[in-house]
C-alpha cells in the first residue's frame, strides 16, 4: 500500500515550534468522492504566517486545530480524479496541507501551467506571494510612478517581488534585509536602488541618508524597530501597508506598538493592514501580469527548494524565523 505521510499539530507552541509541536503520521492514501480529485503533493509551501496558525486565537482564519493536518499551501499532480474538469497528470495548487496526498474538492484546485514557469514558482512569484506584492503594493499602498519606497524583508518571498513591481513603475526602491549576501542579491540581481543591511548599520541612520527627502510607500514584513525606523522617515501624504511582523511571531511576551506612529498624524499618512485574500476575486489580473514580467524578464523569480521529504517540514519551517532563506521557501515533498 502507498504511504500517505502527513504533518499533524501535536501541540501549540510557545515561542518557536520545536519537535514537540509536530506528529509525523501515515495515512490512508485518499479517494476522491463525486466532485473531487487526489493529488500527489510535489512541494509545500513554507510563510511566517504558519506561525500565527498555530495559535488558538481569533484571526483571518481559524487555527489549525491539535491532530489536524498542518494547514499549507502546496502544489503538485492529480493521481485519481472523480470531476470532469482534471485529468490524472494536471498539475495544480491548492490548500492541500502538509501531506504527500490530499484530497480536494476541484472547486479549491487551481490548473497551473508548468511551460510557463516549474512548480515551485507558482508558489512564489505566480502564487499567493506574488499576490501580496501586487495588491499590497498597487492597492493598499497606491504606488505612484516616481515615490520612494521602502521594503523590510525585502530578501523574502513578498518583499523581494515589492521591490521589483516598484522598479517597474520607475520608483526609488530601498531594502532591508539581514546580511550581506541577501543585500548584494536586493542591488546586483534584483535591481534595487540601495541595500540596508539591519544586522550591521543602523536602519534609522541608513534611512535618513538614503531618503533624505522621506518615505511614500512603506512596505512592512517585520514591525518592531524597523517599523519605528520607517515611521520616523514618512513624507506627506505617505502611506504604510502592513504585510506582515515576523520580528514578533514567536515572542513570548506582548511586543510593544510603534512609538513614532505619531508621524502618520504629522504627515498626514495612512497606515493600513491587508490580507490576500481580500482581493480573491482579481487573483487572476495578478497572474496574468507577474505572468508577463516572469517571462519577461523583468521579474526575477527565485525560489529556495528545501530537500529532504515531508519529515523535514518542522526543520524548514525554522528557517523562516533564522533568517536562513532568500526568495521563496519550499519543501520538496515527492
Amino acid at each position: 500500500m502507498t504511504r500517505n505521510r502527513q504533518v499533524r499539530l501535536a501541540a501549540r507552541p510557545v515561542g518557536l515550534p520545536d519537535a514537540s509541536t509536530w506528529n509525523y503520521v501515515d495515512a490512508d492514501v485518499p479517494e476522491p468522492a463525486d466532485g473531487q480529485v487526489t493529488v500527489k503533493v510535489a512541494y509545500v509551501s513554507l510563510d511566517p504566517a504558519m506561525r500565527g496558525w498555530l495559535n488558538d486565537v481569533r484571526s483571518y482564519v481559524p487555527p489549525v486545530q491539535i491532530d489536524a493536518v498542518m494547514r499549507a499551501h502546496a502544489v503538485g499532480h492529480v493521481s485519481a480524479s472523480n470531476s470532469p474538469d482534471f485529468a490524472v497528470g494536471d498539475a495544480v495548487s491548492g490548500n492541500f496541507g502538509a501531506t504527500e496526498y490530499a484530497v480536494a474538492d476541484a472547486k479549491d484546485v487551481v490548473r497551473v501551467d508548468e511551460s510557463i514557469a516549474p512548480l515551485p514558482t507558482w508558489l512564489g512569484a505566480l502564487g499567493f506571494p506574488g499576490f501580496t506584492a501586487y495588491f499590497g503594493l498597487l492597492d493598499v499602498g497606491k504606488l505612484k510612478d516616481g515615490d520612494t519606497v521602502v521594503v523590510s524583508g525585502a530578501a523574502g518571498a513578498v518583499g523581494s517581488l515589492v521591490g521589483q513591481i516598484a522598479k517597474q513603475h520607475g520608483c526609488t526602491v530601498i531594502g532591508i534585509a539581514g546580511g550581506a549576501e541577501k543585500c548584494a542579491w536586493l542591488t546586483d540581481e534584483l535591481g534595487f536602488d540601495v541595500a540596508i543591511d539591519y544586522k550591521s548599520e543602523s536602519v534609522a541612520k541608513a534611512l535618513r541618508q538614503h531618503a533624505p527627502k522621506g518615505i511614500d510607500v512603506y512596505f512592512d514584513n517585520v514591525g518592531g524597530e524597523i517599523l519605528d525606523a520607517a515611521l520616523a522617515r514618512l513624507r506627506l501624504g505617505a502611506r504604510v501597508v502592513l504585510c506582515g511582523a515576523i520580528s514578533g511571531y514567536n515572542a513570548t511576551e506582548p511586543t510593544p506598538g510603534p512609538q513614532n506612529y505619531l508621524s502618520l498624524l504629522i504627515n498626514r499618512a495612512s497606515m493600513a493592514g491587508f490580507i490576500v485574500f481580500d482581493f480573491a476575486g482579481r487573483y487572476g489580473e495578478a497572474a496574468a501580469k507577474l505572468g508577463e514580467w516572469v517571462a519577461d524578464g523583468k521579474l526575477v523569480a527565485r525560489e529556495q527548494v528545501a530537500t529532504g521529504g515531508i519529515d523535514k517540514f518542522g526543520d524548514t519551517l525554522l528557517m523562516l524565523f533564522e533568517g536562513k532563506n532568500t526568495g521563496k521557501l519550499v519543501l520538496q515533498v515527492s
